[in-house]
């Protein structure tokens, strides 16, 4: 409905006439002798009403007990509202303008200044709402455009868990390892980092970042492809070249991550290239390849590693039998496997028993 009428609040004949006279060529006019009258105007041609002109000074209802009725309808801010005085008080402006109140028109009226201040009024509110409404659909497009985008992240991060799987269990398949394998690794990521993040706020670790360390982590060894199945499966100690050649799973896993592995989500990129390199590097710089010592091994590679060791320990391999969760643990702490941060130890310690839960629930055997 169009926006066509003027609705005037004036207890006085001759003032509210004049009133009248000036506007009833351009608008419709809506006459209200007093407060109530007026309020049951407005409700009942609220949708074509493009401004109220108040006069403050009205019986039964004066102009500022309407505005307190309206503002708790909270109309105040859909209809633009002049108020007409025959005051000139700062307070009296500083009230009106506080609840809402878009200009002051003074008796005794001047015409040509009344009509230009109500031409303003109805032009600035009209812009205001166009304003508005455009705000508002732009938000409802970019909440969509969100939703979509949303989805299609879903979609993204669903091929990036299905490829990680695939190539994971490829690794897994030519080491002659079980499925949970790869789900133990993940798990022990996921719990061990939790209790890092609770510990050493220092990291920076967050919910998200552990999702994408934990998918990241099940593509630690995939450079184990590039190495001969006769020194990956072999039952005897390797000759020191066997093991130089399989120290070199590192550094191909990186490799193959960074230019065959085509990985949508880049955090998940950037941790599985780090993790993949450095999962072998040790807190005292004894480690591989690159011999990082101390905090130069980023977080996440320091935990999978943690994860890593834990689970060759615990886990049947062609060359050796499982340790008792027990006695995994306690060879951790005491360094048989390697130096570890002592944070991450401490880490670790506070989630023994989850270890040994998961260790559990993902049995080869199941």
């Amino acid at each position: 409905m169009k926006r066509d009428t003027i609705l005037i609040f004036e207890d006085s004949t001759i003032d509210r006439a004049i009133l009248v006279e000036l506007f009833q060529s351009e608008y419709k006019i809506l006459e209200a002798g007093n407060g109530k009258e007026g309020i049951a105007l407005l409700n009942s041609h609220f949708a074509s009403i493009a401004i109220v002109l108040l006069d403050n000074m009205m019986p039964l209802m004066d102009g500022f007990t309407v505005l307190e009725h309206l503002k708790e309808k909270n109309i105040l801010n859909k209809i633009p509202f002049i108020m007409i005085t025959g005051e000139s008080s700062p307070e009296l402006e500083r009230r009106g303008y506080e609840y809402g109140i878009v200009s002051f028109i003074k008796k005794p009226y001047q015409p040509e200044v009344v009509k230009q201040v109500v031409h303003n009024a109805i032009g600035w509110f009209k812009y205001k709402m166009q304003l508005e409404l455009m705000v508002k659909k732009q938000n409802i497009s970019i909440q969509k455009q969100n939703s979509v985008l949303r989805q299609q992240t879903k979609k993204l991060n669903h091929v990036n868990e299905i490829l990680i799987d695939s190539l994971s269990n490829i690794v897994e398949f030519r080491n002659m390892e079980s499925k949970q394998h790869t789900k133990r690794i993940r798990e022990y990521t996921l719990c061990l980092g939790k209790s890092v993040m609770k510990l050493f706020p220092e990291y920076e670790l967050t919910p998200e970042k552990l999702v994408q360390i934990g998918w990241a982590s099940s593509l630690h060894d995939i450079g184990k492809i590039a190495i001969p199945d006769t020194i990956i499966l072999k039952p005897a100690k390797l000759t020191q070249d066997e093991f130089e050649l399989i120290k070199s799973h590192t550094t191909k896993g990186a490799e193959i991550i960074q230019h065959r592995v085509r990985l949508n989500d880049r955090a998940i990129y950037e941790y599985a290239y780090d993790i993949a390199r450095h999962h072998h590097e040790k807190y005292d710089g004894k480690g591989y390849p690159d011999g990082l010592k101390g905090d130069e091994i980023s977080i996440a590679a320091q935990i999978v590693s943690l994860a890593d060791v834990y689970d060759a320990l615990t886990s049947k391999r062609v060359y050796k039998m499982a340790y008792e969760p027990d006695k995994a643990y306690h060879m951790i702490l005491n360094g048989h496997s390697g130096t570890f941060s002592p944070k991450l130890l401490k880490a670790f310690a506070e989630v023994k028993q989850d270890f040994e839960h998961l260790l559990e629930m993902y049995r080869d055997d199941k």
